[in-house]
């Protein structure tokens, strides 16, 4: 169970899926946003044209995670109104980053979000408060 609301830790997601498969429904439940998501594949794009070309430009590998977080974070706090998942579980959120980049780059995502949508993050139960 996803550990959000009164069982969490200072608002953040404590729980620790057993694997990304796991991981992905709640991933996407903080992504039901259409501006959110396009946020995020804009600051995705963004952060891979980063370290592409950091190659000729060495500055631009410094930029890459300012680029892709600071248009994702925008997204979370002002558009979905809830907390990133990288706080919680980074490695996974990322890889759910570049899943949901490619399904938006293919025009699945919207259809990824209604399959999964319920799967809302759910309280804590009341015994863990």
């Amino acid at each position: 169970m996803w550990r959000h609301g009164p069982g969490a830790t200072n608002g953040f997601v404590t729980w620790k899926p057993a694997s990304f498969d796991e991981f992905w429904p709640y991933y996407v439940s903080q992504h039901l946003d259409p501006v959110n998501r396009a946020l995020h594949f804009a600051g995705t794009t963004a952060a891979m044209a980063c370290v592409a070309a950091s190659p000729l430009f060495p500055a631009l590998l410094a930029a890459a995670p300012v680029a892709g977080y600071g248009l994702a974070w925008i997204g979370h706090f002002v558009i979905e109104k809830n907390r990133p998942a990288t706080f919680g579980n980074p490695i996974w959120s990322l890889r759910g980053d570049f899943k949901m980049w490619s399904l938006m780059l293919r025009r699945k995502m919207a259809a990824e979000v209604e399959s999964y949508r319920q799967y809302t993050p759910m309280e804590a139960p009341a015994e863990a408060a």
